[in-house]
């Protein structure tokens, strides 16, 4: 299948068709990503707005656990993959799993903001600036009966109340972790 070009001059140029190596890796990469999609929940699979024939085929995949007849339920999904742009599946999944990288670097400045309540008592001014509405009292209260638990070798309640209170405080908008929040935390 050679498609017609035309080169800078107006002439018409041939171009070659993908080698038969680049065809079989192209039919790989869609394979992957319905070994992906084979691997999502029900939920997210539907958000995907897949055709009815390659749902059907991704959900029968999940069925089969024999490994030859999974392997040709894979080929199976590939081959149906090449009819659906594979753009849109992708950029999806790159969605979600920037969802999970932002859920991730939230979780982590609240550890870091609970690192530094517990080291240092300036951390609550600074905090408190941030934070207008904390309740400073409460959370310097968490803050002292951790380290009680820890000198006592107690369970660490407070440890786990003083995170669960700065993901209150802290919003849920704060995924957005300013780059002054990065330097002053590490």
């Amino acid at each position: 299948m050679q498609k017609n070009r035309v080169n800078i001059l107006g002439q018409p140029e041939l171009e070659p068709s993908p080698s038969k190596t680049r065809r079989k890796q192209e039919m790989h990469a869609l394979q992957d990503i319905g070994e992906q999609l084979v691997q999502l929940d029900l939920k997210r699979l539907t958000e995907l707005d897949l055709p009815e024939a390659l749902t059907d085929a991704i959900l029968e995949a999940r069925r089969i656990h024999k490994h030859e007849a999974r392997r040709r339920q894979m080929q199976y999904i590939g081959k149906l993959m090449r009819d659906v742009d594979a753009a849109p599946i992708l950029e999806k999944f790159d969605l979600w799993s920037g969802v999970t990288l932002q859920n991730t670097a939230r979780l982590h400045l609240l550890e870091r903001w609970r690192d530094r309540l517990l080291a240092d008592e300036q951390a609550f001014a600074e905090f408190a600036q941030k934070h207008p509405d904390a309740d400073l009292q409460h959370l310097r209260a968490l803050a002292r009966n951790v380290r009680k638990e820890k000198l006592a070798n107690k369970p660490p309640r407070s440890f786990r109340a003083l995170f669960h209170e700065l993901q209150k405080i802290i919003p849920e908008e704060s995924r957005k972790i300013d780059a002054d929040d990065l330097a002053e935390n590490e």
